[in-house]
């Protein structure tokens, strides 16, 4: 019921939404002048044709072309249109993505209930229908760009692979990269994310639960048998010595315990492993092939995506990514959480709090990038983000950085209280993958990263949602009429209508 209920809710936005900036934008605007002719040649059958301006795979055209044919017996029979390509207009491509919207909206639903099967559904409903509000993939649902496509196609796969359907995730990860080259590398963290999972889940749950329960049901006069008995147990079965171990060390030694444990869990399974996951390997494979085909990730526009060393980016994220769910990260219970980890660890934290924020200071100082297109179009925000904040004084981007760390902080200790350290490792090294090499600062490549992390942050609070919720609608409504009702023109370009975007 509460999928329907999600569903329904997200086309109660969706068609008026999409039907109001279809009226007052009925032409392409910014990267739909790319995408809509492209997908329009598509549909007149000319599949080898290609704007080399275009910078990702064609999966987006061949979605539009399913969705079209859907609608074409209803076109038909109300005489709209009399051949296939003149169905393929602006705005019936643009709804591709309020459908897609609707889709998504049910994943991120399932997605929270097998990740958290405790909550009542009414929870569950209502943090999948805040999630949908998400600015920026709010906003690109009423547009043709690949955003929603990619993120529901991510999304799409992630559940499939949690649910040990792997070759059909498989399938749903070849779309993925089909739509964004770049989900090629959420494609491994699902596979990193099931490799953990069937490596740990007896090393770190029921062996805890079984030696905790031994412990409080174990006699004092029993404590001899009891460590014979586990000598015995040891010397005939050197992987039960390894997982108490590991369970000892774990509280301790943290992250490297777990590292060890996935290690040797890994290898003596590794052929079971290898043939659950062979389907991604193949695609794997299949994508490295084509990037030596074609000299590089990027189809078109080379040289003005060249991959560098943008570690500055992964600052952006954190700090835009807190600002959006502020009322989780900058309340005082999680500030006050996140003192007491610091203190509970002492001069571990203080280390690696001094190391963070070094970090920081080295990605602002020798790793920030400002790509010509950032500094030359003023219809992006990131325009004005550059321009009024991060570059206001040359010394802005330094005192950014305690925040840029603290988001992170926060950001990770939530991660931790819910997954394994591997898995939280996991996440932040493909999140590095996916941001890192990309020049240009684009908030519409947090969106996946930033759905991943909320999906996992264990939040469930009434209050933080509702302010979270609030947050979005306020975002959202002030963008979209900025978009729609603040048109301006360029002094160089007469006649030329533009507008504010993300």
């Amino acid at each position: 019921m509460g999928k329907l209920v999600v569903a329904a809710i997200t086309s109660l936005w969706a068609i008026p939404m999409a039907i109001i900036v279809n009226s007052i934008v009925p032409e392409p605007y910014m990267d739909e002048i790319f995408h809509v002719p492209q997908a329009q040649q598509y549909c007149k059958g000319n599949l080898r044709s290609w704007d080399p301006m275009i910078t990702t795979p064609p999966g987006l055209y061949y979605l539009s072309l399913a969705h079209v044919a859907s609608l074409l017996p209803g076109m038909f029979l109300t005489r709209h249109i009399r051949s296939f390509s003149e169905a393929c207009s602006t705005s019936v491509l643009r709804s591709t993505n309020s459908v897609l919207a609707v889709f998504c909206s049910v994943l991120v639903y399932e997605i929270i209930t097998f990740l958290r099967p405790n909550l009542n559904d009414r929870t569950v409903t209502s943090m999948a229908a805040v999630l949908t509000l998400y600015p920026l993939h709010w906003f690109f649902t009423f547009l043709y760009y690949t955003d929603v496509a990619s993120l529901t196609a991510v999304l799409a796969m992630y559940l499939t692979c949690l649910k040990k359907k792997y070759k059909l995730s498989a399938l749903l990860g070849t779309l993925a990269v089909f739509i964004r080259q770049t989900n090629v590398i959420w494609m491994l963290f699902a596979v990193c994310s099931g490799v953990i999972d069937i490596t740990l889940s007896g090393v770190r749950d029921r062996e805890e639960i079984h030696e905790s329960s031994q412990e409080k049901n174990q006699p004092p006069n029993s404590k001899g048998a009891t460590m014979r008995s586990n000598l015995r147990k040891r010397k005939s079965n050197g992987f039960q010595d390894m997982r108490n171990h590991y369970i000892r060390n774990r509280k301790n030694g943290g992250l490297f315990y777990e590292v060890q444990a996935l290690i040797s869990r890994t290898w003596s399974m590794k052929w079971r492993l290898l043939v659950n996951f062979s389907p991604f390997i193949a695609v794997v494979i299949a994508f490295g092939a084509f990037i030596l085909w074609n000299g590089g990730i990027v189809l078109g526009a080379k040289e003005a995506h060249v991959v560098s060393l943008h570690f500055a980016q992964m600052m952006y994220f954190s700090l835009v990514s807190a600002l959006f769910t502020a009322p989780l990260h900058f309340s005082l219970d999680q500030v006050r959480n996140l003192l007491r980890e610091i203190q509970r660890n002492g001069i571990v934290s203080l280390a690696f709090s001094i190391v963070a924020l070094a970090a920081g200071f080295i990605s602002v100082h020798f790793f920030s990038l400002a790509h010509p297109y950032l500094l030359a179009d003023n219809r992006h925000y990131t325009f004005y983000t550059w321009r009024k904040i991060i570059n206001a004084h040359r010394s802005m981007k330094y005192l950014l950085v305690p925040l840029y760390v603290y988001s992170w902080f926060s950001a990770l200790s939530l991660l931790g209280k819910t997954q394994r350290k591997t898995w939280v490792l996991a996440y932040f090294l493909c999140t590095c993958a996916v941001l890192v090499p990309a020049p240009l600062i684009e908030f519409r490549y947090y969106t996946i990263p930033f759905y991943i992390f909320v999906l996992h942050s264990g939040v469930s609070n009434f209050r933080t949602w509702l302010l979270t919720g609030a947050i979005f609608l306020c975002i959202n409504v002030f963008t979209m009429a900025m978009f729609l009702f603040r048109p301006f023109q360029w002094s160089h370009e007469h006649g030329g209508v533009q507008r504010f975007i993300w």
